[in-house]
């Protein structure tokens, strides 16, 4: 599954915006996912668990809890293909302001 594919469902994220905010257990993530989306616990594992296939984020056992993390390394995949569109939009801006600059100097 690509990045973006991942990140294109609101559930999933959800889910990385509460785990950018640190560790939170299975538990915790279910609570606010059900009471936001009203879907079903196995569903919000689902969720974990595409997130966690594909980069997004890591899971340890801490007893009989399950503890999940942003894992850096799928945001930076979809990152760094942005950042290949980044200088398509870099030049288009750099022209525009060149543009502006322009006008305001024929029409003071």
């Amino acid at each position: 599954m690509e990045a973006f594919d991942v990140l294109g469902d609101p559930v999933r994220r959800r889910i990385l915006e509460l785990l950018a905010g640190g560790e939170r257990t299975a538990g915790r993530v279910t609570e606010v996912v059900r009471a936001e989306f009203g879907i079903s616990q196995p569903a919000v594992s689902r969720h974990l668990r595409v997130l966690r296939d594909n980069g997004f984020a890591t899971v340890r056992a801490e007893g009989t809890r399950r503890l999940y993390a942003v894992d850096p390394s799928g945001p930076a995949a979809a990152e760094q293909w942005l950042a290949g569109l980044r200088g398509f939009w870099v030049q288009r801006l750099d022209a525009l302001d060149t543009e502006l600059a322009r006008g305001s100097r024929r029409n003071p």
